[in-house]
């Protein structure tokens, strides 16, 4: 989905919006448990005024009643003002309203004035329907003429205007949707255009959408149709016909499209600010959307529109034929994971929130396999550590029942990204290299444009690889935790010098695990590797190697997901992280506790520690923490110049510059330039570090 974790905040008491002709939203939640309708297609208007930062806006909408229906929930961002609901559809050439109305207030806002206007005619050609607002779940109950039987279809036409920005935004913190200059975003999320409640990236639809913006503006979106000059305004105009999600809009004050040399299908849209950027952030677009070409078959398109996202919204987001991006985090990573979503996503979508991990999961794990294309195998090892932190960082709740949970919420975004993404290493493992490419062509090509539930996914990997894949998919879609192994062995010398014999056991604390596991015997020549299948608490095994063997590791390239002590440091690590990218500090300062009560020595996590302390100018105990980093297993390497670099910092905002220059000094020493450390330190060594300075970090 969006690689960003939402700023989750107190929930703030929100007063109902009340909408005139309409009643006031009921105190119950709006959103219905389960999918009440099937929106098949949308007919979309808009007006963007940068100038403003208003829109306005029509929204045709084709959808089949999946029940008996007397109200229909739809979500639609708070900032967005409804005029008028109407049964019946748009003339293809209906103008665009101009709506003068205040939109939704929320409590503690100021609230706007709304404008004196004419009212306006409904657009439609049916029965004016009546809905109620309710702000504190950004939905819209409309209720039908008559009741919706199941199986009917139906069209209404939504008018409506206003302002979306964070404040408006359906998830706390996380702006999806703002009409500026120089870009303006309507990301499918911001629920800028009425949505199916729930349905948020299970619910396919396609979409006829023409978009007004300022003459010297460009919009991307999902298939460009067409555009055409009107006066000082130009339309431009998308078509997708195919099931799926292509619901973002990005316009903005962008430079003609860039593309790299030889590379056309991959155009790049950023503001003159960020032209420098562009040719690398086309060609690392173009070698991820090659490897997944290769990987899983031709995407649906193969035209790709990179475009720049504000600083200020999401890191990065996707549709068909986009992949959205901040430049400033455009690694070939990030663009790695948003190109897979072509396929993953795009392509196949899940049936329910409880099916996301399959989407989310398996885009990771491409990002991941470009990462060993690319950067080889040491890379690759290192980010699925990473990967097995995240996945039993919140791993209270089977994968398969997350769909009640918020989209956005870390233990969601832990989950189903990182935790799917091992279910599918750990599928690689079992099937090998050729069976699971076979495996992921297949669930792609029978499932082109539709959704997929979990037990197909599990049909189809069986198929592909002629296992029994039960047992696997109960572990780890339907349990929770990870093995933890441990290995008692015995060696003995065979007879008339022909080797040696390890007869051993490895257990775990699972008893339904069944798995197969790799035992690396490394002897007095060289180590040997050996497959061997676990099956309850206690698994046997016997090897004969011709060196004496001096130790035994199990999983040594981390195909499996375990508790180790090490990745305990590294879960209360990352929950730490979270907590302050969620503003909690003090929580943050508990979670990486937890990690030096495992291991003192945790560089990281003293750094993590000496961070926090910062923020709050607590720089004798920042000081501390930094100098413990040194002082431990310098893992991750980068701690090592990035302490020194804020052990500068330190002294200089305490007026010690001859210290601070030292640090720096001996930040250049480690010739480590991760995230730009050595630039900094220069840049130090010649300005004294202020944290007042606009034009320092």
């Amino acid at each position: 989905m969006f690689k960003h974790l939402a700023k989750r905040v107190s929930a703030a008491l929100v007063s109902v919006l009340l909408i005139p002709g309409a009643a006031a939203a009921p105190a119950h939640a709006a959103i219905p448990a389960r999918a009440q309708i099937n929106i098949t297609g949308y007919t979309i208007h808009t007006d963007l005024d940068p100038a403003t930062g208003r829109m306005t806006a029509t929204a045709t909408v084709t959808f089949t009643a999946l029940d008996d229906l007397n109200v229909v929930v739809f979500g639609l961002n708070n900032g967005l003002a409804l005029t008028s609901v109407v049964d019946g559809g748009v003339p293809a050439a209906a103008p665009l309203l101009t709506i003068a109305h205040s939109g939704p207030v929320l409590r503690g806002a100021k609230p706007a004035q709304p404008a004196v206007a004419p009212a306006a005619a409904p657009v439609g050609t049916g029965n004016a329907l009546t809905y109620e607002r309710n702000v504190t779940d950004s939905t819209v109950r409309v209720t039908p003429a008559n009741i919706l039987s199941k199986g009917s279809t139906a069209t209404w036409t939504f008018s409506y205007a206003g302002k979306p920005t964070v404040e408006t935004s359906p998830v706390d913190g996380i702006k999806f949707a703002q009409i500026a200059d120089p870009v303006s975003i309507l990301l499918y999320p911001g629920r800028w255009f009425p949505i199916a409640m729930p349905g948020l990236f299970t619910d396919r639809f396609t979409a006829q959408i023409s978009v007004t913006v300022p003459k010297g503006e460009t919009v991307v979106g999902s298939n460009l149709s067409g555009h055409k000059e009107l006066g000082d305004k130009t339309e431009f105009d998308f078509d997708w016909n195919k099931p799926g999600f292509p619901g973002t809009i990005v316009a903005g004050k962008f430079l003609p499209a860039i593309t790299a040399p030889g590379i056309n299908n991959i155009r790049v849209y950023v503001t003159a600010d960020n032209k420098e950027s562009a040719k690398d952030m086309a060609v690392n677009t173009a070698r991820a959307f090659e490897f997944m070409t290769v990987q899983f078959g031709n995407a649906e398109t193969g035209l790709l529109s990179v475009v720049e996202l504000p600083e200020d919204s999401v890191s990065a987001a996707w549709a068909p034929e986009i992949v959205a991006i901040k430049p400033s985090r455009a690694s070939a990573r990030l663009l790695a994971n948003t190109v897979a979503h072509q396929w993953f996503g795009s392509e196949i979508s899940p049936q329910t929130l409880n099916d996301a991990w399959i989407t989310n999961g398996m885009s990771r794990y491409a990002e991941l396999m470009f990462v060993e294309d690319g950067s080889g195998k040491q890379s690759f090892q290192n980010a699925i550590i990473d990967t097995q932190a995240g996945a039993l960082a919140y791993d209270t709740e089977p994968l398969t029942t997350l769909g009640r949970l918020d989209p956005f919420s870390p233990q969601f975004q832990d989950m189903t990204l990182e935790k799917g993404a091992m279910i599918f290493h750990m599928l690689r493992w079992e099937m090998g290299d050729q069976v699971f490419t076979k495996f992921l062509r297949d669930l792609l090509s029978s499932n082109i444009d539709k959704s997929v539930r979990t037990s197909q996914v599990q049909k189809i990997a069986e198929a592909a690889s002629n296992l029994q894949l039960t047992a696997f998919f109960s572990q780890w879609l339907d349990g929770t935790g990870a093995p933890e192994f441990t290995d008692n062995y015995s060696v003995f010398r065979l007879s008339s010098n022909k080797g040696f014999r390890t007869v051993g056991s490895v257990a775990q604390d699972l008893d339904l695990f069944s798995m197969p596991v790799q035992l690396r015997i490394e002897t007095e020549g060289k180590s040997e590797d050996r497959r061997v299948d676990l099956s309850g608490t206690e698994s046997h095994y016997s090897v004969e190697t011709f060196g004496r063997p001096r130790h035994i590791v199990i999983d040594p390239e981390n195909w499996l997901l375990k508790s180790t002590p090490d990745l305990a440091v590294r879960v209360a690590v990352l929950r730490g992280q979270q907590d302050v990218a969620q503003g909690d500090l003090i929580g943050a300062i508990a979670e990486y506790q937890k990690a030096l009560d495992s291991d003192r020595g945790s560089s990281l996590a003293n750094y993590r520690l000496a961070e926090v302390f910062m923020m709050q100018k607590n720089y004798q105990a920042a000081a501390n923490s930094f100098r413990d980093s040194l002082r431990g297993n310098l893992e991750p390497k980068w701690v090592e110049v990035w302490s020194h670099v804020n052990l500068g910092k330190i002294f200089d905002i305490t007026g010690q510059r001859e210290r601070a220059v030292n640090e720096y000094r001996q930040a250049l020493q480690t010739n480590d330039n991760t995230q730009g450390a050595i630039n900094e330190a220069r840049a130090r060594m010649q300005k004294p570090y202020k944290p007042d300075d606009p034009t320092v970090d």
